[in-house]
């Protein structure tokens, strides 16, 4: 892939994580290719990081991972006796006591959550594999544009885990239940074309075209009014919580504040 981002300021650039901004768009890069874009404790704490340094003019956040890899997932050396230097290994977690363990796993959750937020929109753009964390780090944005070489797969039910990283909800919200259950407990490859098929990718394109594909889709999001777009995201997230009946009130306060503010009344 070329750089999407080889003209933007560096904001942040640690731990296999560079945050670049360029007037709206920030770019998220996972930097370790030679790794497949592995991901470790040291990594999440840099994404979460990343998150918190978003400048205030961006409305797009895009994600990618440099090398054939968009992430191959977890770092293996997490299930070493050893772990990763200076950090607790998986296996002394697991000897910690009950709300050690759940601060541990919450902790590394914040690496996931913030893509979600309402000022934003998210686009990952996915190419080669996008592996358990790799594919929870996927499911975590708004949006997907994949490449016709993706393949994702949830594979911690092989290793007796579950997917922890906020990847479960998004999941099922997108493809289903069953559809999400039988990804989930068979660890298969979902490729590019099924992605597509069942919504888990917005685009699908050839690989020499993902990153114009993301420029693309970014340029037509910040197309329209950010105030509209925020409103637009919140609604649409909050959609499948309410009634019909509950969703058409929170849709006439949200216009009433829109056409309040497009007349010069707003607060």
């Amino acid at each position: 892939m070329t750089s999407l981002d080889s003209a933007h300021d560096f904001v942040l650039d640690k731990d296999g994580v560079r945050l670049t901004v360029e007037n709206a768009v920030a770019t998220v890069t996972l930097t370790n290719p030679e790794k497949r874009n592995a991901q470790s404790p040291a990594l999440w704490r840099a994404l979460a990081q990343a998150g918190r340094s978003l400048p205030g003019t961006v409305r797009i956040v895009v994600l990618r991972g440099e090398g054939k890899s968009f992430s191959a997932g977890l770092d293996r050396q997490a299930f070493t006796p050893e772990g990763f230097d200076g950090e607790p290994s998986f296996l002394d977690l697991a000897r910690g006591s009950d709300a050690e363990l759940d601060a541990a796993i919450a902790e590394y959750q914040e690496a996931f959550t913030w893509w979600r937020r309402s000022d934003i929109i998210t686009i990952a753009a996915v190419q080669g594999h996008a592996i358990g964390a790799g594919f929870q780090l996927a499911l975590a944005c708004d949006l997907r544009v994949v490449a016709d070489d993706a393949q994702f797969a949830m594979r911690e039910t092989s290793l007796g885990l579950v997917p922890d990283l906020t990847g479960t909800h998004p999941l099922v919200a997108l493809v289903g239940y069953a559809r999400a259950l039988e990804i989930c407990a068979t660890g298969r490859f979902v490729h590019a074309e099924e992605a597509e098929r069942t919504g888990l990718a917005n685009l699908l394109v050839p690989l020499a075209e993902l990153d114009d594909a993301v420029r693309d889709l970014a340029a037509a999001l910040l197309a329209a009014p950010r105030d509209a777009v925020i409103e637009t995201k919140v609604l649409l997230r909050g959609a499948t919580n309410r009634t019909y009946d509950e969703q058409r009130t929170v849709e006439r306060a949200a216009q009433a504040r829109r056409l309040r503010d497009l007349a010069g009344l707003g607060d």
